[in-house]
């Protein structure tokens, strides 16, 4: 069956980098479009960003951490990255990879258990 299983949260400092992992299984990941969704304390559902299929998949970002987040896949290894730069107490959330692009955001039909993120001094 088909699996997504997130990693790489916790409590950080800000500033630096954290770079979280979804690793997939039970399905074909190379084809399809993969994304990261979180959900802040005492808000609902964001979409994040997006990754196409494809040996030259785009990616695409929300406004808010364009230009300070990273998406990227490595389908040998079936698994998709999200990469997180300077980091700020505004990225606490509780991140979820989900299967689908941004159309199908915020709930996928298949999406993880989440990883939190928690960045405080």
């Amino acid at each position: 069956q088909v699996q997504l299983v997130e990693s790489g949260g916790g409590l950080v400092q800000p500033g630096g980098s954290l770079t979280l992992s979804c690793a997939a299984s039970g399905f074909t990941f190379r084809t399809y479009f993969m994304s990261w969704v979180r959900q802040a304390p005492g808000k609902g559902l964001e979409w994040v960003s997006t990754i196409t299929s494809g040996a030259s998949a785009t990616t695409d970002y929300a406004d808010s951490p364009k230009g300070r987040f990273t998406i990227s896949r490595d389908n040998a290894k079936s698994t998709l990255y999200l990469r997180m730069n300077s980091r700020k107490p505004e990225y606490t959330a509780l991140y979820f990879c989900g299967r689908g692009g941004r159309s199908r955001a915020p709930n996928y039909n298949y999406r993880g258990q989440g990883t939190q993120v928690t960045v405080s001094s």
